[in-house]
């Protein structure tokens, strides 16, 4: 259907943004795409510590004064909207940007950059090799989105555009993501309606919407409701179960959905979808809600729909099915009931030692826990040839255990990596129950007992968590602690204050993907909660007409604090640090290009500024007791320039115009 809107004529507009700044914040990287009212960017946030971010240009080509201020007025309030949604599946738009560039004006939309591949792109992939997705793929598919739609029409956005295009597969957790609102390119709509139609009538609702996916009275009207976001999901669903475009699988006289002669279906799955596909939008399904009832009426016991957790993806032939990927949730081989077994068994019996060492050690990466898997069936009684004291020390370190809330396989994988560092030569040694292995038991289980203790150090949450951090809770992290414009760097440098202090012997080494990196992280949540709660982390101001302040504190052991002051380009830093040489000083520039200082024991800096934006001044505490300290930041700005002196000319009679005389 020809929608009869315009479409900018771009080669006559700006093309060269690669590499240029907007509004002194925004680096343009690359183009990542183009549509009928803009290109988009991918971009850097200079003030949010070099953070990607997406640019979406809509630049009028009605230069008028009148029609760019209309322009502003409805991307204004269309962007209003679009920043109250707050869903973890769904892009964040952080602010509308005017940009005046080349003699035009332009209008850029800025959200959050989303890691990751589109549908659409997934499916290509797939049909390369001859697959398709699979049943079980679509359905975790809607159940993992039609949430996200009941909570922005709850909102009262309709999304408009729903296809594979505008759903992307984030790479961090394997969800569904919702991009793309029409929203905006709705506001492009009306306002190409009014400049470029001259003399002709606008309707209410500006036709937008791919053809095929949105239902036919968008189209036609322009109207959009609920039930038009799930017509177009249902459309999406289709395309990526029969690989083919919507006008190959429709009757276009009929408009009746002919999609039973590509793929088969479950009754139930296919009775929902007929549904969100009727003609009449009074026969549809009006809300999210309803289509997740009707997908699985004990939809309240599925922890997919319970909590937004990444699922492994199914995408495959009619018949078997094939993963994309692995994730975090994958259980292998080890069911609860084996794994319930296996801890009455190490609890019961031989205790912590005989899991310890009868299991080979496996790493825990960034991305998996891995569950230790046994290699040998313990004696029915292994504590028969424990002494008392064994007994009572193993039970002493149970009851610990338990009252710190800490998951047992996980703490037995850690005593082993820390075990195993301090006595390499026993590396993946199987221990007995016999009397002869007694002497190490007994130093098994002291070390167990010492790092039992420094995870006590933890906060409840951050131990309940040991052994499921990922580099998508850092990626988290990282956003979160953002909005203080603070640093991910300058958060591990405290993490590191705390971690380094109990494990000192692990400074240099790589221990990230470890047991020992699951507690280091355990500190780094520690130290968010504390930014977030306003405890580790101050902003200074400089007030007017003063170009020094001052702030003092106390430290405590293995404790830091984030101080930012927001800075300009070429003004003379000056800072100065009064405290023990066990506190040291980090400092870095908003982009954390440069690094002035570093834990570092050094007390007096001056430095011209590099950047405008966030500086930050990190202290930590290395010291085995509290430590005071007095910190000042002088800043002063660059001398202005003298100003150049342009002789006057002499004066003469012959010279003097006749105006002076």
């Amino acid at each position: 259907m020809d929608n009869k809107i315009p479409v900018p004529n771009y080669s006559s507009m700006n093309t060269n943004l690669l590499g240029k700044t907007l509004s002194d914040r925004y680096v343009i990287i690359r183009q990542l795409g183009q549509g009928g009212f803009g290109r988009t960017y991918l971009a850097e946030d200079m003030n949010r510590f070099r953070e990607y971010c997406v640019l979406k240009e809509f630049s009028p080509v009605v230069q008028t004064p009148d029609a760019i201020q209309k322009a502003q007025e409805l991307f204004e309030r269309e962007a209003t909207v679009l920043y109250k949604l707050e869903h973890p599946q769904i892009p964040r738009f952080r602010e509308l940007l005017p940009i005046h560039l080349e003699g035009k004006e332009y209008l850029f939309l800025v959200q959050d950059y989303v890691q990751g591949t589109t549908y659409s792109s997934l499916l290509n992939t797939q049909q390369q090799q001859g697959l398709k997705f699979s049943e079980t793929a679509v359905r975790q598919l809607l159940e993992q989105i039609l949430p996200v739609l009941q909570y922005i029409h709850s909102m009262g956005v309709i999304h408009r555009d729903i296809s594979p295009d505008n759903l992307i597969l984030r790479s961090s957790d394997q969800l569904p993501v919702l991009i793309d609102f029409g929203g905006v390119k709705q506001v492009a709509a009306n306002l190409a309606s009014q400049y470029y139609q001259s003399g002709q009538n606008t309707p209410s609702g500006t036709l937008l919407g791919k053809v095929g996916f949105a239902p036919p009275e968008q189209m036609q009207t322009g109207l959009v409701y609920p039930h038009s976001d799930l017509y177009a999901l249902a459309v999406t669903v289709l395309v990526l179960l029969t690989g083919k475009m919507p006008q190959e699988i429709i009757d276009t006289q009929t408009l009746q959905w002919q999609w039973r002669r590509e793929v088969r279906l479950s009754p139930l799955l296919g009775q929902v979808l007929d549904r969100m596909l009727s003609y009449k939008p009074g026969d549809r399904y009006q809300t999210a809600s309803q289509v997740l009832d009707a997908l699985n009426y004990q939809r309240v016991s599925s922890p997919t729909s319970q909590s937004l957790t990444s699922q492994t993806m199914a995408i495959s032939p009619p018949q078997p099915s094939t993963p994309i990927t692995s994730t975090p949730e994958t259980t292998g081989v080890w069911t609860t009931t084996n794994i319930m077994m296996v801890t009455m068994a190490m609890f019961t019996s031989a205790g912590l030692l005989w899991w310890g060492f009868n299991n080979r050690y496996q790493p825990i990466s960034t991305s998996n826990v891995t569950s230790p898997t046994p290699t040998t069936t313990p004696s029915v009684n292994p504590t028969a040839n424990y002494s008392p004291e064994e007994k009572q020390r193993k039970q002493k370190l149970r009851d610990r255990l338990e009252e710190l809330n800490i998951n047992s396989r996980f703490f037995t994988n850690l005593v082993n990596q820390v075990f195993w560092e301090k006595n390499p030569s026993l590396t993946g040694r199987t221990l007995s129950s016999e009397p002869e292995d007694e002497s190490l038991r007994e130093e098994w289980d002291k070390t167990a007992m010492e790092v039992v203790e420094k995870l006590a150090m933890l906060t409840e949450n951050s131990r309940r968590q040991l052994g499921t951090y990922t580099s998508s809770t850092r990626q988290k992290w990282q956003m979160v602690i953002n909005s203080r414009n603070i640093s991910s760097k300058a958060l591990y440098d405290l993490a590191d204050a705390a971690f380094f202090h109990i494990f000192p012997e692990q400074k240099g080494k790589n221990f990230l993907t470890k047991p020992l990196g699951q507690v280091w992280q355990g500190f780094a949540n520690d130290r968010l909660n504390d930014i977030m709660e306003n405890t580790a982390w101050e902003k200074i101001v400089l007030d007017p007409g003063n170009t020094t302040k001052m702030v003092r504190g106390t430290l405590d052991p293995r404790v830091g604090k984030v101080f930012i002051a927001k800075l300009v380009k070429d003004q003379n830093m000056q800072v100065q640090l009064d405290a023990n040489t066990e506190v040291l000083l980090s400092i870095y520039s908003p982009s954390g290009k440069t690094k002035f200082l570093e834990d570092s024991k050094l007390r007096q800096l001056s430095q011209i500024l590099p950047e405008s934006g966030f500086y930050e001044f990190v202290l930590v505490s290395t010291a085995s007791k509290p430590e005071d300290y007095e910190f000042s930041l002088t800043i002063e700005n660059p001398p202005a320039p003298e100003p150049i002196e342009t002789p006057t000319p002499e004066i003469t009679p012959e010279t003097t115009p006749e105006s002076v005389q």
